[in-house]
């Protein structure tokens, strides 16, 4: 136990210094299981996010606006023939009054999310014009930061959205493991889903890249993630727990508990220390805030407003409609774990300098050549 304790110590010490991991080291990490020695990971991940971004946090609109989708995707709801859901898309004024709520309420960034609506998808680069010209009304009615995650957009729509301003690209892998993503997201070319986030970055866009556990990955797979992750250089890294959903392939999967989620958002805020790590509340809504919090994420993601007919990812109804993913709830977690929320103009300002620092960056260093 002895050695163990050093080691884990000795690893700990070299990731705050901000030295590189081989990945040997990051998956020490992730198979931790002592609680004392999780803690001190934990404890970790915390000063390394004071160190980058103080005691502040960055606080994300979720806005869900169509249900619909074309992917068969093994783990999601909202995969096509699922046909227990009810599904909706929502109007362009709906969208823009969930949004003007959001940010009236303090959000950061409003996240514009949709499955690959057949409607959209079947007309090609045509039938994204709506598309396309409500996220310029958000972004000119709103004035706040837009991410869109919406799926493998055709190339000339990825170019036009870049070309309007859109901050920031989420289109996840779920895992770096091949095989397991083919089973995960059926008749879904890998390739062409790394390239359109390689596209995205090119444009000058900032990437959020999401990975999934509970859903039979292995630590090593955990760890190719990761430092896929930081070979990219994402600026937002993402993991969430997988839900069971109810009429999918994997309903009758045993579900994990999220302390898994919690090590591995660690392990990223040690491995990648200046990016943005979230802590969603789709998961275990503002119940589970604090432990991903206290784990050292930076950004809190999928803030939803009530009576809006707005649904989740993982839990489609979790929180939402009894308000509490909204700000009145979220703020006093924030205070409980001594940290509080940005100003509008810091995020602001962070993803400006970002962008910079990634428009300065050769073809090369950006690793999308």
């Amino acid at each position: 136990m002895l050695t163990a304790d050093l080691t884990l110590t000795r690893i700990l010490n070299h990731l705050q210094k901000g030295l590189f991991a081989k990945k040997n080291k990051i998956k020490y990490l992730l198979n931790l299981s002592d609680p004392e020695e999780i803690n001190q990971l934990f404890k970790a991940a915390q000063n390394v996010r004071t160190r980058y971004f103080g005691n502040k946090i960055f606080l994300y609109g979720f806005l869900y606006f169509s249900t619909h989708c074309r992917n068969e995707c093994r783990f999601c709801q909202y995969q096509s023939s699922n046909k227990t859901l009810l599904r909706y898309r929502k109007t362009k004024s709906q969208i823009l009054a969930a949004a003007r709520e959001m940010a009236d309420a303090g959000a950061h960034l409003i996240d514009l999310t949709m499955g690959e609506d057949p409607e959209l998808y079947s007309k090609g680069e045509f039938g994204f014009k709506h598309f396309v010209d409500m996220v310029k009304t958000v972004q000119k009615e709103i004035r706040l930061p837009v991410m869109i995650s919406p799926g493998s957009l055709p190339d000339k729509i990825l170019a036009d959205l870049a070309d309007t301003g859109v901050s920031w690209y989420a289109c996840y892998q779920e895992t770096h493991n091949r095989d397991l993503y083919k089973h995960l997201r059926c008749g879904q070319s890998f390739k062409k889903r790394l390239a359109k986030k390689q596209l995205a970055k090119s444009l000058g866009m900032l990437i959020e890249e999401g990975i999934l556990t509970g859903v039979g990955e292995t630590d090593d797979d955990l760890a190719d993630s990761i430092i896929w992750m930081r070979d990219f250089s994402v600026d937002q890294a993402r993991v969430m727990t997988f839900v069971p959903q109810a009429g999918t392939p994997m309903e009758k999967n045993i579900p994990q508990d999220s302390l898994k989620e919690r090590i591995i958002i660690a392990v990223m805020r040690l491995i990648l220390p200046d990016v943005l790590i979230p802590a969603s509340l789709d998961v275990d809504g503002l119940g589970g805030l604090k432990a991903r919090l206290d784990a050292g994420a930076n950004v809190v993601t999928s803030i939803v407003p009530p009576d809006k007919g707005l649904a989740g990812v993982a839990n489609n109804s979790l929180d939402i409609e009894d308000s509490r993913r909204t700000l009145d709830h979220i703020l006093p977690v924030l205070k409980t774990c001594g940290l509080k929320p940005a100003l509008p103009e810091e995020y602001q300002a962070w993803t400006g300098t970002r962008q910079k620092t990634l428009n300065k960056l050769s073809c090369k260093e950006r690793k999308v050549c």
